[in-house]
């Protein structure tokens, strides 16, 4: 569990920083309390299996492929991944696949097997564009699948799931102030909102420090895939794997730095979600050693 100390640092930041009066934060965005916009789905997959990666970290890519097709059925509650699929994502979309190429890049075998199911499912490959970088690529999509690799960050405390949109912001250094706490705002932009129908995180083999450069003393085989529809659900269901995994390595609390405030308040300010662990289910599936949730 988080320390108690840190969550209220958390608290008091989304309280006292970013709120103010009337429900109106210093951003001028209204708070999601209250709010009748219904929540998105705070169910999240975990999948993994030990046998997914060698000794020599290479990725098998038949096994890779048996945990999307569970992640998603999991997910879904459907029968089989090819129907799973088509519940999230239809023949007429145009789909944006956001990787991460940064620090602990998203592994290549991952996209390949995303584009695969995507054309199983009747998605032209013409249809299925890179959508890491600029606006002008995400605008051209009318769907996007959210890919990124599980890590903690130096700016931002965790670099996962809202992080991996910050190019589309047009100016991402400027949301990196206050600690990054405006993270969740990029998913609000006209150009990004509401398009994302799958998060699916790389947990292959994460980074639990935050570099700017990745120490592999810091790097481990969780060997999963994490999978949602709610980005703040999965996000902080990321954040609990890398927050026991730097507490099992240091035999007691090891907070990250900066604090990972981005996450409450996408949650809270943005409206993006649930940040509140004890109302995200979790599903898992797969190998259960050091699970660390």
């Amino acid at each position: 569990m988080p320390n108690k100390r840190r969550l209220i640092t958390r608290r008091d930041f989304i309280r006292g920083t970013m709120g103010a009066t009337l429900g109106t934060s210093m951003f001028g965005v209204r708070w999601a309390v209250g709010s009748e916009k219904a929540a998105p789905s705070s169910l999240v997959a975990v999948v993994r299996d030990k046998d997914v990666m060698n000794a020599d970290l290479d990725v098998d890519f038949k096994v890779l492929q048996k945990m999307l097709d569970q992640s998603i059925v999991q997910l879904t509650g459907r029968k089989n991944s090819k129907e799973a699929w088509s519940t999230i994502i239809t023949p007429e979309d145009t789909v944006g696949l956001v990787s991460t190429g940064h620090l602990n890049p998203t592994h290549d075998e991952l996209v390949y097997a995303v584009k695969i199911a995507l054309m199983d499912i009747g998605i032209p490959k013409k249809r299925i564009k890179m959508a890491q970088g600029s606006s002008r690529k995400v605008k051209r999509c009318t769907a996007l699948i959210s890919l990124p690799a599980l890590k903690a960050h130096w700016l931002t405390g965790i670099g996962t799931v809202l992080k991996n949109y910050i190019m589309y912001s047009g100016s991402p250094s400027a949301y990196h102030d206050q600690n990054s706490a405006k993270l969740g705002e990029i998913w609000n932009l006209p150009h990004v909102k509401g398009k994302t129908k799958l998060i699916l995180v790389d947990a292959l083999y994460p980074l639990c420090d935050k570099g700017p450069q990745a120490d592999p003393r810091y790097k481990w085989p969780y060997s999963g895939l994490i999978a949602g529809t709610d980005p703040v659900a999965v996000e902080t269901v990321c954040l609990r794997i890398i927050e026991e995994k730097r507490r099992a390595l240091r035999g007691e609390p090891w907070p990250l730095s900066p604090p990972p405030i981005c996450v409450e308040a996408a949650d809270r300010v943005y409206g993006l979600g649930t940040s509140r662990m004890e109302e995200i289910r979790i599903a898992h599936f797969g190998w259960k050693q050091d699970l660390l949730l």
